[in-house]
């Protein structure tokens, strides 16, 4: 085990924060980062309440999602969404999984979720869904081996997210900020879609306009993430 980058660290702690701030996560989900130094180990929390997590909290894990340091605390049963999805995709740096409810009506059914303004281009022409199913029909919902995170990470692909059927998603991305700014933007395009439908026939984004902000990726991260990293630490 060594020491991360104190920023990574302070980075993490403040997502989940943001997370919980935005209504993205609740009481559930968890959201993990890549150690850049190490890129075949991550950080994530122990098993608790995103809200209250703290840098203390904060565990080291290989890819096989086994913590480095003895005798840990309780864990998230879920951690093999993080390790397999790193194992899959040596781009992503940050993961985050959540039980967002505006998204789940795009899990159980055979709508697809699209974009519906700019900023949410990364959706692309239809969030892939992940049904467990194909994996492990035994009744549980939740990802917990390493074959079923190897499952989720097939579905995702090369995509910046994955619903999950009856339960929730996954959202990545090339640093904590990016990950963040498209779980919370992938809520509020949701809850958009959803009104929209109810109106009548949807104007999503076209091919041209997605292929843009394909090129955009990663732009202008920072002015959301500071606006909300300083709100929340403020609450501290």
């Amino acid at each position: 085990m060594h020491s991360p980058d104190p920023m990574l660290i302070e980075d993490l702690v403040a997502a989940n924060r943001i997370l919980v701030d935005h209504g993205v996560m609740q009481a559930y989900g968890h959201v993990s980062a890549r150690d850049l130094k190490n890129p075949e180990r991550y950080w994530l929390a122990r098993a608790m309440p995103p809200v209250l997590v703290t840098a203390d909290d904060l565990l080291e894990f290989d890819l096989d999602s086994r913590p480095v340091r003895p005798a840990a605390p309780k864990l998230y049963a879920e951690r093999a969404i993080h390790g397999e999805i790193f194992r899959a995709r040596p781009d992503v740096v940050c993961v985050v999984h959540s039980h967002c409810e505006s998204l789940i009506p795009f899990c159980n059914t055979d709508v697809k979720l699209r974009p519906m303004v700019g900023n949410a281009g990364f959706i692309g022409h239809g969030a892939p869904v992940f049904d467990i199913r194909d994996i492990d029909d035994s009744g549980d919902m939740n990802v917990c081996t390493a074959e079923q995170g190897r499952g989720l990470a097939r579905s995702l692909g090369a995509h910046p997210l994955c619903l999950m059927r009856g339960h929730g998603v996954v959202v990545v991305g090339a640093s904590i900020r990016e990950a963040v700014r498209r779980a919370v933007i992938s809520d509020a395009n949701a809850r958009l879609q959803l009104q929209a439908l109810r109106l009548g026939p949807v104007k999503y984004l076209t091919e041209v306009e997605i292929a843009y902000a394909a090129k955009r990726s990663g732009h202008d991260t920072d002015r959301g993430w500071d606006l909300w990293k300083k709100q929340v630490l403020e609450k501290i």
